[in-house]
């Protein structure tokens, strides 16, 4: 039996930054027994800032409850776009060429958070994805702004606004005995691994009653 942990997050998303800490430490624990996936969920202008200084005013909050000895560099910013597509979509068409870990993901959010460079641009976040999982950069280019692509976005986006949530990264963990357990907003690694810990341990017992008993007799 499977238990599988996906990671909504939108790759320019502060909240979604400060959880990567969280996010590797799960996959570190529970690599070989658990099903780790990542999924595109775009944040439109009712979560984005509307300017460069209310952007600067989230930073520091969540740097301060981060304990964060750095601030993020709103350098990136401007308050010109209702979403930012390229960055997600560049992040999204790397998996296209095998690159299904954040490798790609992380760089694009590394340049534009941390050093401020203008990831709303398709060729600086092809840049940082492609040197950083060594890929092409005119074949990333071009299937990042394939419609296959956005379709993909648009769907996965779909799907967190259907769990009704309202915070980026969203944890969703999925067994295949249908428990499910959503964190939204969530940051911090210490409930998510109670969460794995609890699940797979009711797996367990179930796979153990299945080897003793079987299933269900018919109705």
């Amino acid at each position: 039996m499977r238990l599988k942990v996906t990671n909504y997050v939108d790759v320019i998303s502060s909240w979604c930054y400060w959880a990567e800490p969280a996010w590797a430490e799960l996959r570190r624990r529970y690599a070989g027994r658990v099903e780790f996936a990542w999924k595109i969920a775009l944040m439109d202008p009712a979560g984005l800032p509307v300017s460069r200084a209310q952007e600067e005013w989230y930073y520091r909050r969540s740097g301060l409850l981060n304990r964060s000895p750095f601030m993020l560099n709103t350098s990136w910013y401007e308050p010109v776009l209702p979403e930012y597509l390229a960055p997600n979509a560049v992040a999204e068409a790397a998996k296209d060429f095998g690159v299904t870990d954040d490798r790609a993901r992380l760089a694009i959010s590394h340049a534009g958070l941390r050093e401020g460079k203008p990831i709303r641009e398709w060729e600086v976040c092809v840049a940082a994805a492609a040197d950083a999982a060594e890929l092409d950069k005119g074949k990333l280019l071009e299937r990042a702004r394939s419609s296959e692509v956005e379709k993909r976005l648009r769907d996965s986006t779909a799907e967190w606004h259907a769990m009704q949530v309202t915070q980026r990264p969203t944890f969703v963990f999925d067994s295949e005995i249908g428990d499910r357990a959503v964190f939204s907003g969530f940051g911090k690694v210490e409930p998510l691994i109670a969460t794995a810990e609890a699940m797979l341990d009711d797996i367990v017992f179930y796979e153990s009653y299945l080897a003793h008993f079987g299933g269900p007799p018919p109705g």
